[in-house]
């Protein structure tokens, strides 16, 4: 099955607040949502997905393996 994404040991850090060592794999054809408390991470998890933000550390892969 192919992975339209992969997120691997995904940190971003900022003063007061660090979103660490998320690990994440959708496969194609599946439907994902976040739920969290304020606070969380979940804005700053989809800036690091669209581009807004870079990483402080880790890796992401969209539509990983090209179909």
């Amino acid at each position: 099955m192919n992975d339209l994404l992969r997120i691997r040991s995904l940190s971003k850090h900022y003063d007061g607040f660090d979103l660490r060592n998320v690990d994440l794999t959708v496969p194609a054809g599946s439907v994902v949502g976040f739920i969290g408390s304020n606070g969380a991470g979940k804005t700053t998890l989809f800036n690091l997905l669209t581009g807004v933000y870079e990483p402080s550390e880790g890796s992401i892969e969209l539509n990983v393996d090209g179909k």
